[in-house]
């Protein structure tokens, strides 16, 4: 029988995002890509689209330097290890969490992230808002493709890289269990998230989406906001150029989510925020992965 103390652990999902929680404030865990791979492993493992690791930003050395304005840091891994910038779906989950364990409640709190420090609101109905930034617009002509079927894609960098493609229909998108190529090399060199989107009425779109080192999810918060701001650029509806806000319905095959850019630039999303389970992993099994 082990000695080895249990390590809590919950379930969450956004738009059903899901992922793995590890809180850890003290920065004392270590999770290796590997056994981050295994706790997202659907069969073997916890299964999630990604794990949130849960550290008082003091006690993180990348997130030292804002702990004077958020407290937590969110420590956010892809589904296979790698380390990610930002998660917008994990921040709204990364929240949800902090309420559930009483570190926070209803109302405006900040969370540093590796993409710097998101501000965020749990509204009283249970929503939470989350403010993304500022997209960048890198210059360049970028072009997904599927099979035989190419497509020009808008370059949006949400603290994330991102490729957004308009398509005729979703299935043009294929399986999305593979990354789709895109050209040139150049503009992504650390891999990049593509959305393919449809319109589904005013200021209504819908997208599939292949997150880098995860694959196809559910949903990709950052990948909304990306959307919502390259369709405000093909619709004419820049906030900057317009100076009134554009707010887009993004639907993702987990639900909908809300995305507001407003005329300084600064991005919010809106979505729910579900914790649905928590218990204690084996601390030997973890372990054992991680050698």
């Amino acid at each position: 029988m082990s000695t080895r103390t249990p390590i809590a652990f919950l379930k969450g999902h956004g738009t059903e995002n899901d992922f793995v929680i590890v809180p850890d404030p003290d920065n004392v865990i270590e999770l290796s890509p590997a056994a981050v791979a295994a706790l997202c492993d659907r069969r073997a493992g916890i299964g999630g689209d990604g794990l949130l690791h849960v550290v008082r930003s003091a006690a993180h050395p990348e997130a030292k330097g804002m702990a004077a304005e958020a407290e937590w840091f969110m420590d956010y891994r892809n589904g296979d290890g790698s380390i990610a910038e930002m998660c917008g779906n994990g921040v709204r989950v990364f929240a949800r969490y902090l309420q559930r364990a009483g570190h926070t409640t209803e109302g405006d709190l900040a969370i540093a992230t590796r993409g710097g420090v998101k501000t965020v609101h749990i509204a009283k109905d249970g929503d939470i808002t989350v403010g993304m930034g500022k997209a960048r617009l890198p210059e360049g002509d970028v072009t997904v493709s599927v099979g035989e079927r190419s497509w020009p894609a808008r370059n949006v960098n949400m603290g994330n890289p991102h490729a957004v493609a308009f398509v005729d229909d979703l299935t043009h998108a294929g399986d999305l269990y593979s990354p789709p190529p895109f050209s040139p090399a150049s503009a992504y060199p650390d891999g990049v998230n593509v959305e393919f989107v449809v319109d589904r009425g005013p200021r209504h779109v819908a997208l599939r989406v292949h997150e880098r080192g995860s694959g196809e999810t559910r949903s990709c918060g950052t990948g909304a906001c990306a959307v919502a701001v390259a369709t405000a650029r093909r619709d004419g509806t820049d906030p900057a150029v317009t100076g009134a806000p554009a707010t887009y319905t993004v639907d993702v095959p987990g639900g909908t989510l809300v995305i507001t850019e407003r005329p300084d630039g600064e991005i919010e999303m809106t979505g729910p925020a579900v914790i649905v389970a928590e218990g204690e992993l084996e601390a030997d099994w973890l372990e054992t992965i991680a050698r």
